[in-house]
């Protein structure tokens, strides 16, 4: 078995929002497997994310963990949410694609490189910037391509779409920006190319090693002790 670790253990200060542990993600619910909203990845990565928090906090920012290790049977949950018709709590996530198209354009994977503890879903974060904004599951926020202020609050610096935002906006290189909001992908993706992360294309958060194993796992995320 890989070198699984949680990334608390190995650096304390990076933050964590781990989505799919609760109610604020494209599935509306928690996935299973996400028994604790904590990122759990191999310890080369987790060593990786270290050295590029040490760049980022004598700047004022830290990174923002949202999602890690995923385990194989919240991708079939996944899946499975894909083809149940249901469509409410999914318009905020993808006002412009139909769900049951989101694995056949590669906004979701089958496989995903999540369950293999070496890719992981981030963003950047203002320390001093006021991120006290709660997500509210009752309030209707706009959908993830609308202004930051309508929104769900993301408590980090504004990307030019929310989290896991399953439309074309959220591809890396869109083009629908603003210049501060396209500087902030560009500072993302520099800094996580320095310690070697890739990044998908249609995902500005979305980053992996190349030449990693690619064995996938099943076993759940418990608390940490």
């Amino acid at each position: 078995m890989a070198d699984f670790a949680y990334l608390r253990d190995i650096d304390p200060t990076i933050l964590q929002d781990i989505r799919y542990a609760g109610s604020n993600n494209f599935v509306g619910r928690r996935l299973p497997g996400y028994d604790a909203a904590e990122c759990i990845v191999t310890r080369k990565v987790g060593l990786r994310l270290k050295a590029i928090q040490a760049e980022l906090r004598p700047r004022g920012l830290s990174l923002k963990m949202l999602d890690c290790y995923r385990p194989v049977r919240a991708v079939a949950e996944m899946l499975a949410w894909s083809q149940d018709g249901e469509t409410a709590a999914a318009r905020r996530y993808n006002p412009h694609v139909a769900k049951q198209d989101l694995f056949r354009l590669g906004y979701i994977a089958l496989r995903s490189a999540h369950s293999t503890g070496a890719a992981i879903d981030l963003t950047l974060v203002e320390l001093a910037a006021d991120n006290s904004a709660a997500f509210d599951p009752a309030k209707d926020y706009a959908d993830c391509t609308a202004p930051a202020a309508l929104r769900a609050p993301e408590g980090s610096v504004d990307m030019g779409t929310g989290y896991d935002c399953l439309d074309p906006k959220a591809h890396t290189a869109a083009q629908d920006l603003t210049p501060q909001q396209r500087r902030w992908r560009n500072e993302l993706v520099t800094v996580m190319a320095r310690q070697g992360f890739v990044n998908y294309a249609r995902e500005w958060w979305h980053f992996s090693l190349p030449g990693a194993d690619t064995t996938t796992y099943v076993f759940p995320i418990r608390p940490r002790r």
